[in-house]
């Protein structure tokens, strides 16, 4: 029978914070009194953490491993865990403890009882965030509301989903979704349930500056054909000064003045490429993306899922991952 609730766990290098994350997770879903399974997918990870997992599934059968062959980004490993899951409802979650696993007992409470299909799970307070991460972050929900997208302000990648949801967001055609803007966009009966977002147990974040800078341009370009609409606005202001250039020069001659003929020059031509490097590489971003969907290359490839092997009744074979024997200590 499939289990009433399947919680998804991307994990990439986690091999400081996952003796406590299990932690605190599993006395949250034992006392759900509902049917589980915890759907640890990991993302190629180059430490212990295949170890690790391998040795609390031992002891917790509720737990299952879905190994990766390569490192394939944090979105692609949610939906290498959503394609696998079978619960009635799918709980997202990081495991770096920044979304306590606590909230996910009210998140399907809210969600039985107001009958919606998703419940997002809404950072109402972000002090553990540096002032930069908190301006950025307002600036980027600010900006996708503005281009039309719809979802919860400060609604990341922690949400609950119904089995429906679930089916509907793995027919979509895109291979580079950003889950936290195409949720949104199917457009079903949703709640939100409010939390304080702590800071990283444990370990550093797999996000640095250039992997957000990535996924907020695959953001925009995914969700709204607005920014080339921007690429035609500048076009038309680059008209509006020439005219305007040329307008003064004409009225500079017939009154007699000097003017210095190169300022005016490098104003119009650096005007000019600016725009138009601007259209070309909006333009490119969209091509690319075009041309990423017409390959249609799979995002990530399953090397191992712990599920299918007891289902056959094989071991896995980890002997090249096993631990250094610290390790191994501090996970018991």
């Amino acid at each position: 029978m499939n289990p009433h609730l399947s919680v998804v766990v991307p994990m990439f290098d986690e091999e400081s914070v996952l003796p406590l994350f299990v932690e605190r997770l599993r006395p949250v879903l034992d006392d759900l009194r509902a049917s589980y399974e915890v759907v640890c997918v990991d993302d190629g990870s180059r430490d212990a953490t295949p170890a690790l997992l391998e040795r609390y599934r031992r002891a917790w059968p509720q737990l299952r491993v879905v190994r990766l062959r390569a490192n394939s980004g944090h979105q692609a490993a949610i939906s290498a865990g959503l394609a696998r899951a079978r619960g009635d409802w799918a709980v997202t979650i990081d495991a770096d403890l920044q979304d306590p696993p606590e909230v996910i007992s009210e998140m399907l409470r809210v969600g039985t009882e107001r009958g919606v299909d998703v419940v997002y799970g809404v950072r109402t307070d972000r002090s553990s965030d540096t002032f930069f991460k908190r301006v950025t972050a307002e600036g980027f929900y600010a900006v996708m509301a503005r281009l039309g997208a719809r979802g919860a302000m400060n609604a990341g990648d922690f949400r609950m989903m119904s089995r429906a949801t679930v089916d509907a967001v793995l027919a979509l055609p895109e291979t580079n979704r950003v889950l936290r803007l195409a949720v949104p966009t199917l457009g079903f009966p949703s709640a939100e349930v409010g939390y304080r977002r702590e800071e990283r147990a444990a370990g550093r974040s797999k996000y640095p500056l250039s992997k957000m800078l990535r996924l907020s341009l695959d953001a925009v370009t995914g969700a709204s054909s607005a920014p080339l609409r921007l690429a035609t606005w500048c076009g038309l202001l680059g008209l509006l000064v020439a005219f305007g250039v040329g307008a003064f020069a004409l009225w500079a001659k017939v009154m007699g003045h000097s003017v210095t003929g190169w300022a005016s020059t490098i104003v119009v031509i650096s005007g000019f490429g600016a725009a138009q490097l601007l259209g070309l590489g909006l333009l490119g971003e969209y091509v690319g993306r075009m041309f990423a969907a017409v390959q249609a290359r799979p995002t990530h490839y399953v090397a191992y899922d712990s599920l299918e092997e007891s289902a056959l009744g094989r071991q896995p074979s980890i002997e090249h991952l096993a631990p250094e024997p610290a390790v191994i200590a501090h996970a018991s």
